[in-house]
């Protein structure tokens, strides 16, 4: 450990590791520290998205990590009387960021991916077999106290503290943040196991949510053999004894027995949904478990950290970079904030559908959704239940498409195929529709200035030639021709002609100098 750096990441789970390594990407000096020494070996999360791939797309790992996820199975959802009430899946191809929109996938298998990652950046020190114990600032830094397995005490300094660490995080408790309390709160049981040959034959073929009062539970299809429940605890049942193998086999005993499967990890939790009151202080910031928790009913929660720590970093790297002005970090909390709130109801409304107690209250949702879709179930994009961005650093001029992820369509670059960031990267890019509007030279200027790529996309002259259309869709489902898209890949703003595309350029810059307030 040196005595100063950029930044310092407490915890080097997912979250801190992403955040380390897209600063060192950067050039930035971090140090991350963590007590413990190795990758937990048993899996947490499970399901990760098409935006998170993105993300290890630019650390560059997604081919790395592709080979330990596969495709989500479609969510079925049965009532009462075991009729199917809702269904989830997976748009078909061509995918709009160029992965499958939902996957599952092997936990510790994609963090040492991104440790891996994290090692080969010369500009990152890691430290395990450190702890946390304190902290203080001042208007230039932030001073830590951590201690070593010796006992040994040691400061160290940076520009700024992120703490990635975990649901209990004390670099939350030290800078003084509170968690507001979203109210849910249940008990269940968590199960994943290793299924035999004898085991599949017997299982759901699609994932699958029994929505049943007396016992509502969940089953998921992880990778290869790998099958999880998650089982609600019942009035009077003891959670560690539920935990132990043989309170884990009174209820797998529904669908498979110890001759089917190995366990590989059974734990008890109360599914809790809370969200950070403020997301930093001074010059300390919290993301994932540290900023808020929510249940698992959409297996958000690994991607709801990286979204953090990619929307947060970004951001700090302008400010480090003086490209921005500090103001800009105020908009982490109010992005973050408002999405994780916002897609935190939409899961307690399906944890609210899922575990609902009373028969006759079942049955009656249970009619009310068939009759929703006319009798025949339909089904729903996964993806459609998560929220859009709703405020902060986006253009003031209301368009549907504004806060939304923005495509990433297959491109033909001297007839070979490649994704669109691992041409145009990801920093600030002003996408064209090349057919109906013209790069000029004072678009080139304000791109230039802003540190943007233009990104013309069409059939004529230097534009990009895409694979699919799935641009060419988008540019017409939204009845635009030009796009302003953040480094994190949403969209800050929309126009229709070249001036329109100017002003935004404009406009964005001002506000990263201060200029503008947040709208």
């Amino acid at each position: 450990m040196k005595s100063h750096y950029d930044v310092i990441v407490v915890g080097f789970g997912p979250s801190g590791a992403v955040a380390a390594a897209l600063l060192g990407q950067a050039r930035f000096n971090v140090l991350v520290i963590d007590k413990l020494h190795h990758v937990y070996e048993k899996p947490r999360a499970i399901a990760l998205d098409h935006e998170i791939m993105r993300v290890f797309q630019q650390l560059g790992v997604a081919e790395a990590v592709a080979e330990h996820t596969e495709p989500f199975t479609p969510s079925e959802y049965y009532g009462v009387d075991g009729d199917l009430i809702k269904r989830l899946a997976v748009v078909e191809p061509p995918f709009p960021l160029g992965y499958a929109p939902s996957m599952v996938f092997t936990q510790p298998s994609v963090e040492r991916i991104l440790r891996e990652r994290v090692a080969a950046i010369d500009q990152i020190d890691v430290a395990t077999g450190v702890e946390f114990i304190s902290l203080s600032q001042n208007d230039a830094s932030v001073t830590i106290e951590v201690r070593d397995e010796l006992g040994a005490a040691h400061t160290v300094s940076a520009r700024y503290l992120i703490g990635c660490d975990g649901a209990s995080s004390n670099v939350r408790a030290a800078a003084g943040i509170e968690l507001e309390d979203l109210d849910f709160d249940e008990p269940w049981l968590v199960v994943d196991v290793l299924v035999n040959e004898r085991g599949l034959a017997k299982l759901p073929k699609t994932s699958v949510q029994f929505c049943e009062p007396q016992r509502p539970s969940s089953y998921v299809i992880g990778p290869g053999n790998h099958r999880r429940w998650e089982i609600s605890l019942l009035e009077g049942e003891d959670p560690k004894y539920m935990a132990t193998e043989e309170g884990a086999w009174s209820v797998l005993k529904r669908w498979i027995t110890p001759e089917d499967a190995t366990l590989w990890r059974q734990a008890s939790y109360r599914f809790h949904a809370l969200v950070a009151k403020q997301w930093h202080s001074g010059r300390v910031f919290i993301a994932g478990d540290a900023a808020h928790q929510q249940p698992p009913f959409l297996g958000q929660g690994m991607c709801q950290g990286i979204r953090d720590v990619t929307n947060l970093v970004w951001k700090l790297k302008l400010v480090m970079a003086n490209a921005a002005d500090a103001g800009l970090l105020d908009s982490y909390g109010q992005e973050r904030g408002a999405h994780v709130r916002a897609l935190t109801g939409r899961i307690k409304e399906i944890g609210k559908l899922i575990c609902e107690r009373d028969v006759d209250a079942a049955r009656a949702r249970d009619a009310r959704l068939i009759a929703a879709d006319g009798g025949t179930i339909k089904t729903v994009p996964r993806q459609n239940i998560i929220p859009p961005l709703e405020t902060g650093l986006l253009s003031p001029q209301p368009h549907i498409a504004i806060g939304s992820l923005f495509p990433q369509p297959t491109l033909v670059v001297n007839g070979e195929e490649v994704l669109m960031d691992a041409v145009c990267g990801s920093g600030w890019r002003i996408v064209l529709n090349a057919g109906q509007i013209q790069i000029d030279t004072e678009l080139l200027e304000q791109a230039r200035a802003l540190g943007a790529q233009l990104v013309p996309i069409g059939a004529q002259g230097q534009a990009y030639r895409e694979r699919d259309g799935v641009m060419a869709n988008w540019f017409a489902r939204h009845g635009v021709q030009a796009a302003l898209v953040r480094p994190d890949n949403y969209v800050y703003g929309v126009a229709s002609d070249i001036a329109g595309a100017q002003a935004l350029v404009e406009g964005v810059r001002q506000r990263l100098a201060g200029v503008l307030a947040e709208a």
